[in-house]
């Protein structure tokens, strides 16, 4: 697997992640429990805060290695 598939590849894997998230909000309201339900929603807010660095991190080195590319060709 090269570069510019892994990057894809984690993206791919990332926002199916944040879509199943999604689905998991409206999840945790249904425990009717008020601790579990922040300590949950902290949670599922945290990772989905780290899932968007994954995304910046790979955005950005996508566009690290564009400009290199370009800067190459004559």
């Amino acid at each position: 697997m090269d570069r510019p598939e892994a990057s894809e590849k984690i993206k791919a894997c990332c926002k199916t992640i944040a879509l199943e998230m999604m689905e998991l909000n409206p999840t945790i309201a249904s425990l009717d429990d008020t601790e579990t339900q922040e300590a949950l929603y902290e949670a599922s807010y945290a990772l989905t805060k780290q899932l968007e660095i994954i995304k910046k991190k790979v955005i950005q080195l996508e566009r690290r290695g564009g400009a290199a590319d370009q800067s190459t060709e004559l």
